[in-house]
C-alpha cells in the first residue's frame, strides 16, 4: 500500500478504533501506519510463525482465529488465543530479535494484516505519536501477560473458565476443547466437569 495515498482499506477503521482506545492518531499517522501493513487472507492450519524462527511480525486479526503454542516434553501447549479485533504475536522474540520456542497457527480461515518489525522500526523514528503508541501496545502486552501468569497460579481453574466466557464468549464454540483446556492450564476432563457444573 502506498504511504503516499491519503485513502486505506476501510477495513482498517476497526483496526484504528482498536488501537484508539490507547491513544488517537492523526490522519497523517493513521495513513503511513496503513502504508505499512499488509492484507492476507488465509486458509484454516496457516502456520504464521514456527518454533525456532524469530517472530518479525505482529498480526492482527481481522477475521478468523489463533493460537499460540509450545511444546514441552512432547506435550502442545496453547499459550495464547487470539480473537478478531486482537493482535498474535511472539512479543518477546519481536522485541529481541531473537528466535522463540513458540508457534503461531490459524484455527480458522482468516483475515490477517501484517507489521513488518523493520517497516514499525523505520516509523517509530520518524513518527514520535507512532512510536508512542506502539509502547502503548508493548506495555498492554506485557500487563496481559502478567495478568495470564497471575491466573494460572493464583486462580481456581473454574475461575479461569468463567473469565474466558466473560471476556471470549465465542473461544468455546469455536477452538478445539482441548486446546481451550491447554490454554486454561487443565485438563480437558477437568473442563468438561467445569462445564458440567455450570449448566446443572
Amino acid at each position: 500500500m502506498n504511504q503516499d495515498n491519503h485513502e486505506y482499506d476501510p477495513a482498517l477503521n476497526v483496526f484504528f478504533n482498536v488501537v484508539g482506545s490507547f491513544m488517537s492518531l492523526s490522519p497523517e499517522s493513521k495513513n503511513v501506519f496503513a502504508g505499512i501493513m499488509t492484507k492476507r487472507e488465509l486458509p484454516k492450519g496457516t502456520q504464521l510463525l514456527t518454533a525456532g524462527q524469530v517472530c518479525r511480525h505482529i498480526f492482527y486479526i481481522e477475521k478468523g482465529l489463533a493460537r499460540t503454542y509450545y511444546i514441552k516434553d512432547g506435550k502442545d501447549v496453547t499459550d495464547w488465543i487470539s480473537v478478531e479485533q486482537t493482535f498474535s504475536v511472539s512479543i518477546v522474540s519481536f522485541i529481541t530479535g531473537k528466535p522463540d520456542i513458540r508457534n503461531i497457527e490459524l484455527l480458522e480461515a482468516a483475515t490477517i494484516w501484517e507489521i513488518g518489525a523493520d517497516d514499525i522500526q523505520h516509523l517509530y523514528d520518524h513518527h514520535h505519536e507512532i512510536e508512542r503508541l506502539g509502547r502503548l501496545l508493548v506495555s498492554q502486552g506485557l500487563v496481559q501477560m502478567q495478568q495470564r501468569f497471575d491466573d494460572l497460579h493464583f486462580s481456581t481453574a473454574r475461575e479461569r473458565y468463567l473469565n474466558l466466557i466473560t471476556m471470549h464468549p465465542t473461544i468455546i464454540q469455536r477452538a478445539p476443547l482441548g486446546m481451550v483446556a491447554s490454554y486454561l492450564g487443565i485438563t480437558q476432563e477437568t473442563l468438561s466437569r467445569i462445564r458440567a457444573g455450570l449448566t446443572i
